[in-house]
């Protein structure tokens, strides 16, 4: 059976994610067979698995950084907000149900089940089993039925390493305040601690690191400067998405809708040093200048519709179109594209049809079954070959499908307007395949990089290996596990 170790932090978004990445690639250097694991996850980020199920996306991360295919296992109950009030719930890879905020507290005790099956699983196929927590143990009101940090670390007897994210202010007060707030027997979890994100230099808060020491009596694992090869890596949460800025190069803005999903579609595009990747906040116009305008999946179709005219992009889009633009729409941006979006069953929410944007002649109905698949794909206009996944509800038709993005062996996929500058497709990833983000490019009049994309994405999770090896007590680290 696999020893196991646990990265919790002081709050959201402190690093656990690059941190147990970071950690699966150098356990892999030494030899050692890792798995990731995260008991439970929140976001709209997924990624679909080998066995044909879907965990979020820095789970899959994590495992390209052990050398593995990600499996539904690594990330057992995933929470993919559809309000803010909401979220469906997804246990081992399948969505079970749609529920409250309120109601998903009733739901937690009967899901700590399937997250000790799944985590027993990796234990008996791996010699480390890394695992991520979420938000922080800080939120005791939250602890009764916790399946997602001390509640999943007591129940599978699993030392904690708690990270404090520097960058933000308040290290001290983080951890020390954790310390504070556990239950003695949380407390007992908790093995030691490491800084996050430091910029300067470390000497520094050599003061601060003995107080932490001193107040909280953890054994400290080290200060990790900030890791600026992160930015090649995809980010978890759309609240990171900044784009990637660069003046003279050519113009793609990306609409970032209140439920954005699969951002991580963007980052191969935000690599190339040809684009300007522009991420249009809430309030601002859609550049005039831009070459292409990307309507990206949504985790609530009409929702994030509704969104869209409400920020006035509906106005921008028109103006954009009349121009000459192009616009790209992915999974639910492409159902937006079309004249209608019903959803009969109140799949999404109320029950009811809207009116799309008009700019494909297609129309979507939403239905029960989600379409979960890995697909391979020729794009039509370029002859490319696609590799990329499939993860949404709904049925898109119209007479626009009779010139399609692409086929799927002989089936149709997406769909082309007559002029051929507006494009709908329910494939994600499509940029990272290079063969097709340099065809595509080129179609708008911008020369892409030689450099594999895969490269990029590889080299950065080599880089944050060494990183953590040159900063951080690794091998101490690794000897706490159990």
């Amino acid at each position: 059976m696999a020893k196991a170790l646990m990265i919790q932090g002081a709050g959201s978004n402190v690093g656990k994610s690059l941190i147990v990445a970071g950690l699966a690639r150098a356990a892999r250097a030494r030899g050692i067979s890792v798995a990731p694991f995260k008991p439970q996850n929140m976001s709209n980020n997924a990624a679909v698995t080998v066995d044909g199920g879907e965990i979020g996306r820095a789970q899959a991360l994590q495992a390209r950084a052990a050398g593995l295919d990600p499996v539904t296992d690594m990330n057992p109950v995933l929470l993919k907000p559809e309000t803010d009030t909401g979220s469906q719930v997804v246990v081992q890879g399948r969505r079970v149900a749609t529920v409250r905020a309120r109601d998903y507290a009733a739901m937690k005790p009967a899901l700590m089940a399937p997250v000790l099956e799944s985590f027993a699983r990796l234990k008996a196929r791996f010699d480390l089993v890394l695992v991520e927590g979420a938000g922080s143990p800080a939120e005791v009101n939250l602890r009764p039925g916790d399946i997602a940090n001390m509640g999943f670390a007591r129940a599978a007897d699993v030392p904690v390493v708690i990270a404090g994210d520097i960058d933000r202010g308040g290290v001290i007060a983080q951890l020390v305040g954790t310390k504070a707030v556990l239950a003695p027997e949380d407390d007992a979890m908790v093995a030691g601690f490491l800084i996050n994100k430091f910029r300067g230099d470390p000497s520094l808060f050599d003061d601060g690191y003995r107080l932490i020491a001193e107040r909280t009596g953890w054994a400290g694992f080290g200060v990790l400067p900030f890791f600026p090869g992160a930015a090649a890596l995809p980010a978890e949460d759309a609240l990171d998405l900044r784009g990637q800025r660069r003046e003279g190069a050519a113009k793609i803005a990306c609409l970032a809708l209140s439920r954005i999903a699969n951002f991580d579609d963007l980052d191969p595009l935000a690599a190339e040093p040809g684009v300007d990747l522009v991420m249009v906040q809430p309030g601002q116009p859609i550049p005039a200048d831009a070459a292409l305008v990307i309507l990206p999946g949504s985790k609530s179709t009409r929702g994030d519709l509704a969104f869209l005219r409400a920020q006035g992009w509906e106005i921008d889009l028109l103006a954009h179109v009349r121009r000459g633009g192009r616009v790209l729409g992915i999974c639910g941006g492409y159902q937006m594209l079309g004249t209608a979006i019903a959803d009969p069953d109140g799949i999404e929410g109320p029950a009811g049809e809207d009116r799309g944007l008009g700019l494909l002649d297609v129309a979507t109905v939403m239905t029960p079954d989600k379409r979960l698949t890995r697909t391979r794909a020729r794009h039509v206009a370029t002859g490319t070959q696609v590799e990329g996944y499939e993860i949404h509800i709904g049925r898109t038709d119209g007479p626009d499908r009779e010139r399609p993005f692409a086929h799927v062996g002989t089936r149709p996929e997406g769909a082309v307007s007559r002029d051929g500058r507006i494009v709908g497709s329910y494939l994600h990833g499509l940029f990272a395949e290079d063969d097709f983000r340099r065809a595509f490019l080129s179609g708008l009049g911008i020369a892409a990089a030689e450099a594999p994309w895969s490269a990029t994405v590889e080299a950065a999770l080599d880089g944050l290996a060494a990183h953590l090896e040159t900063h951080l007590d690794l091998d101490g680290l690794f000897a706490l596990a159990r």
